[in-house]
């Protein structure tokens, strides 16, 4: 198997793995549908763009350092994310017609996936195993990182499609709705929270 086919397959199977940005874009999709979640999906991937450029650009202590500091950045995410599911949680029940997104998921996104720092570092050393011997240059770490970064982003389209199938359903259950959003963005919290385990998106 090619390097390329093996990049595709083993990425697609971590798509499928729920970590804190896919919990975000399942909660979001729910409470405001897919434009939102499709809006949280590029907010989380450039996030994990910008992880990706670190590791392309950058020297393992560039790394390390970066994860450092991300960890004490990481705390006041989890605070906003727990917050925000119990908030929601709570939230008197609303006709799903009259909710709109706002552009902060966007930047929410961002956030979630930009802070975490284990995706940085299972980052740095999970790209460069693709690249073919003797290859190991900015050029081919940008050109895998690219493949990632796409199938990345493919499958949390589908995710947020899939949430929006579930929401229609919620639809007739309002008050439940609420609570699963909140589950989720609370679920967000605690994947970021622990982002040291073995989770990885």
């Amino acid at each position: 198997m090619n390097n390329l086919a093996a990049l595709v397959i083993a990425t697609s199977v971590l798509v499928m793995i729920p970590g804190p940005n896919v919990a975000l874009i399942v909660a979001n999709s729910l409470k405001f549908g897919f434009r939102a979640g499709m809006v949280t999906v590029l907010g989380t991937t450039l996030g994990l763009a910008v992880q990706l450029a670190v590791v392309v650009a950058g020297m393992a202590a560039v790394i390390e350092l970066a994860a450092e500091a991300l960890s004490w950045i990481r705390w006041a995410g989890v605070a906003y994310l727990l917050w925000l599911g119990i908030r929601t949680w709570r939230t008197p029940v609303d006709d799903l017609a009259a909710v709109h997104a706002s552009p902060v998921v966007f930047w929410r996104g961002c956030l979630v996936a930009a802070i975490n720092p284990k995706t940085l570092l299972f980052n740095a050393a999970f790209i460069p195993q693709f690249v073919g011997a003797g290859n190991n240059t900015a050029t081919a770490l940008a050109g895998v990182a690219l493949v990632f970064l796409s199938v990345v982003l493919l499958g949390d389209l589908l995710w947020a499609a899939f949430a929006t199938t579930a929401r229609r359903v919620l639809g007739r259950y309002a008050p439940s709705r609420n609570r699963l959003t909140g589950t989720f963005l609370v679920a967000a919290g605690v994947g970021l929270g622990l982002s040291h385990g073995e989770d990885i998106k």
